[in-house]
């Protein structure tokens, strides 16, 4: 010990990880590279998780790693309020070639959370009116405003009443739970949107409409581009801001760069981003214009690690392998391929009630049918499914507010091999789950 220093006793107590933390799998990760896992256990797994949406580039890629090793060795962390660094303000300039058309003012902060509140606080002080529309299922945090605003499933907002206030939530065009096609499940959920702004909601003391282009956590589903069309003509009409929470769409997930791009002509007030925007480094942010940006109070955005200049750097390293390799046309691609796969080893499989997705974005609905006959979720199938995926050597993961669906999140990066080879070990552990 060194003298003069008084450290505190020692004893012989043990730490452990949370017990209300679930894991998915059990596996621990030695090193990964690309779509694969290697793990203690001296197994290879074939990552559709990636970080839920995260590793966008795939684990570890090079040109990152370099990047983030290369900034390591200038400055880690530099406070954006107080010193600025050269990483920040490449990424902003880097950010302006892909954000929609107008939106050219950013503020940067760690998680997807913190984001969604950034949007939420700047669109309550930009427009001064209290109310949030949000659409059942959306999935935009676990932060208690944040969590406020998601309707993906109850745990994620029970237990802490009260929530934020202010929130107020429209019908999401959920088709396959109504029983209906897309276009009837569209025309319903914007009149009742509609009337909510009648009878308990008035234009007049609205924010913002908030939603996701394809719903995460609420079961993997594409937002219907005429659906998020309503949603901008009627944000126009009545003076409302629409925000697209891009978190886990975002960055070419879905075969384009932005999930809202598959509206076609629509562009949002204010975007979110975060998960795949660094390929595993914390960062996010909100991009608006700089009018709008510009009526948020001084001194109410801000944050300790904001921008750090190693996420900067990946993240600019990350924006230049999506370009250099193609990466958005191959989620296009390989998107297709997945979902092709999937409908074909999930068609014997009548407890298989919708399969799903958008570019790298799919998701498998499990269902089974009650005593009245009707058709009901299967969460423990779905789960079975899910644990048998990886003792086939597959990661993937369960979502939905019944967890009754299995999603499957490849990396931007993943070949055509190794799409065929996930769609086999998915249908192999369908037979061994469900026989």
């Amino acid at each position: 010990m060194t003298a003069g220093v008084d450290y505190p006793t020692r004893t012989h107590q043990t730490a452990s990880l949370s017990p209300a933390l679930k894991q998915a799998t059990p596996v621990v990760v030695d090193h990964a590279l690309g779509s694969w896992i290697h793990g203690t256990d001296g197994r290879d797994y074939l990552d559709f998780t990636t970080g839920i949406g995260v590793t966008s580039t795939g684990h570890c890629h090079p040109h990152v790693v370099e990047a983030a090793q290369a900034q390591c060795a200038k400055v880690i962390h530099a406070q954006y309020t107080t010193v600025m660094h050269p990483p920040l303000l490449e990424l902003t300039e880097r950010l302006g070639g892909v954000l929609p058309a107008g939106l050219d003012s950013v503020f940067y902060a760690n998680s997807g959370s913190e984001a969604v509140e950034a949007a939420i606080r700047l669109a309550r002080m930009a427009t001064a009116k209290p109310n949030i529309i949000v659409f059942q299922g959306g999935f935009h945090g676990r932060t208690v405003a944040a969590a406020s605003l998601t309707t993906a499933g109850t745990r994620f907002s029970a237990g802490f009443s009260p929530l934020m206030s202010g929130v107020h939530m429209a019908p999401f065009p959920y088709a396959f739970r109504y029983g209906w096609d897309t276009d009837t499940a569209v025309d319903f959920a914007l009149r009742e949107l509609d009337y909510l702004l009648q009878s308990r909601v008035a234009p007049n003391d609205t924010a913002a409409f908030l939603i996701e282009p394809v719903l995460g956590d609420g079961g993997y589903l594409p937002t219907p581009p005429r659906f998020l069309q309503g949603l901008r003509e009627r944000a126009d009409r009545h003076g409302i801001l629409l925000i697209i929470d891009e978190v886990q769409a975002g960055f070419g997930r879905t075969g384009k760069f932005w999930g809202h791009q598959h509206a076609e002509g629509l562009t949002p007030d204010i975007i979110i981003t975060a998960k795949g925007l660094a390929s595993g480094f914390p960062i996010s942010a909100i991009a608006a214009s700089t009018e709008l940006m510009s009526k948020a109070w001084p001194g109410s955005q801000g944050g300790t690690y904001g921008g750090n200049a190693v996420a900067a750097a990946a993240a600019i390293a990350t924006l230049e392998v999506i370009e250099a390799e193609g990466l958005v046309e191959n989620a296009r691609v390989r998107g297709e391929q997945l979902l092709a796969g999937l409908r074909e080893v999930c068609a014997p499989f009548p407890g298989i009630g919708d399969v799903r997705g958008l570019g790298l974005m799919a998701g498998i609905e499990f269902v089974s049918t009650d005593a009245a006959g009707n058709r009901v979720p299967d969460a423990p199938a779905a789960v079975a499914v899910q644990q048998a995926t990886t003792a086939q050597g597959l990661l993937t993961l369960t979502c939905g507010p019944s967890a009754n669906v299995v999603r499957l999140i490849p990396a931007l990066v993943v070949t055509a091999d190794e799409i065929d080879l996930g769609v086999a070990r998915f249908g192999a552990a369908l037979h061994a789950a469900l026989g």
